[in-house]
């Protein structure tokens, strides 16, 4: 049983499966972070813009493929959205960013997109800048995490120390930080956030 991938295609059902859970994924980012310091956001994978408000003060640019969520995001926050392929996205014309955004979206690919998607971020970041990722791990041990992970859209979970050789074969590791999301104080998914430096 996989989560239902046709009715999540749509943003306002997607917004609602999220809305529960939101806050507590982008924790991290909050703790290990001032947002008021960003200037030039990057959002990939942004859905219909469950981050965008974070980055109310920063030139923002959020990318997805799915054209009903950049439709949605476009209409409800005003900002700058493209419809766009991560996994051969180059950024011409962008420039650098100073904050790259990768929110649950590398477990839907597999290691090796999952690098070379990395490492075209990494050429579009600042000198100075960092990469931000949060994303869904595979728990080691039975359980309803493992289930949820093992049954989500995303075909790619990964148990914690695959995350972290992925992400620190392209960038300097700053924060790795295992963290989990719970409803009524179970474990619903295990999650991990890192932030990263140019290497």
């Amino acid at each position: 049983m996989r989560l239902p991938t046709d009715v999540l295609a749509s943003a306002s059902a997607y917004r609602v499966w999220q809305m529960p859970f939101a806050g507590q994924k982008f924790a991290p980012i909050l703790r290990h972070n001032d947002l008021g310091t960003a200037r030039r956001v990057l959002d990939v994978g942004c859905g219909p813009g469950t981050n965008t408000g974070y980055f109310g003060t920063a030139d923002y640019l959020g990318l997805d493929i799915n054209e009903s969520y950049v439709a949605y995001a476009r209409r409800r926050y005003r900002r700058k959205f493209l419809t766009a392929d991560v996994c051969r996205y180059t950024g011409e014309g962008d420039g650098r960013f100073d904050f790259i955004l990768i929110n649950s979206f590398l477990h839907h690919v597999e290691d090796a997109a999952a690098v070379d998607i990395l490492r075209r971020l990494a050429a579009l970041l600042d000198p100075h800048g960092f990469v931000h990722i949060l994303d869904l791990v595979l728990p080691p041990d039975p359980g309803v995490a493992r289930f949820l992970a093992r049954n989500d859209r995303g075909a790619f979970p990964r148990v914690t120390s695959r995350w972290q050789a992925i992400f620190e074969d392209v960038f300097r590791g700053v924060v790795f930080e295992p963290y989990r999301l719970t409803l009524g104080g179970v474990t619903l998914w295990q999650m991990v956030y890192f932030k990263g430096g140019p290497k």
